[in-house]
């Protein structure tokens, strides 16, 4: 039986890619060791349900398109830089989320529930955290220079648009990086 490694997420446009791609070629410059996400390949993840078996994969799609009708679409503003991991030594770069932030926790936790009763989900140990991941860094040296480089742009402004849609994902992971594909999308109410 195929198993698919599955994700749940909200798209990013295009103008906000390009200037999270210029932030991370800014952020570049202080430090070499960050596997930065592709252009392609930058979104806000819901959640993340590993690898699910392929026959499932119809049950899940359905399942997100019925907890995405019962909520309404909201703005999302992706502003300011982060990271998990002390700033000096952080193990991943990431840009907030301004403005709908209670929004996505309030998806997440409508999608918990049928996911966890298909058994296609296991629930993390941690809160959900929105965020964008903009990098993984590859070393567990402090940087100076990186945590420099990320306190100049903690008010960063990506941009803002509205979220209509929510993205059933597949991840397949090769050596040059993830392809992602989208499987499903599920309108909001």
């Amino acid at each position: 039986m195929a198993r698919v490694r599955t994700f749940i997420a909200v798209d990013v446009p295009t103008p906000i890619r390009a200037r999270c791609l210029e932030l991370q070629e800014e952020l570049a410059q202080a430090c070499d060791l960050i596997k930065w996400v592709e252009e392609s390949s930058l979104h806000v993840t819901l959640l993340f349900l590993g690898e699910v078996e392929d026959r499932d994969l119809n049950n899940v799609c359905k399942a997100v398109a019925g907890a995405c009708a019962s909520k309404r679409s909201f703005r999302l503003a992706i502003d300011g830089i982060g990271t998990f991991g002390a700033m000096q030594q952080p193990r991943t770069i990431w840009a907030g989320i301004a403005e709908g932030a209670d929004e996505l926790r309030a998806l997440h936790t409508a999608l918990e529930a049928p996911l966890l009763k298909l058994g296609c989900y296991r629930r993390e140990d941690r809160p959900y955290s929105p965020h964008l991941t903009l990098g993984r860094v590859k070393t567990n040296r402090p940087s100076d220079n990186l945590a420099q480089a990320i306190l100049r742009r903690v008010d960063w402004h990506g941009g803002e648009y509205d979220v209509r849609e929510i993205h059933v994902m597949s991840s397949e992971l090769t050596r040059e990086g993830p392809i992602y594909t989208v499987l499903s999308r599920a309108n909001l109410g």
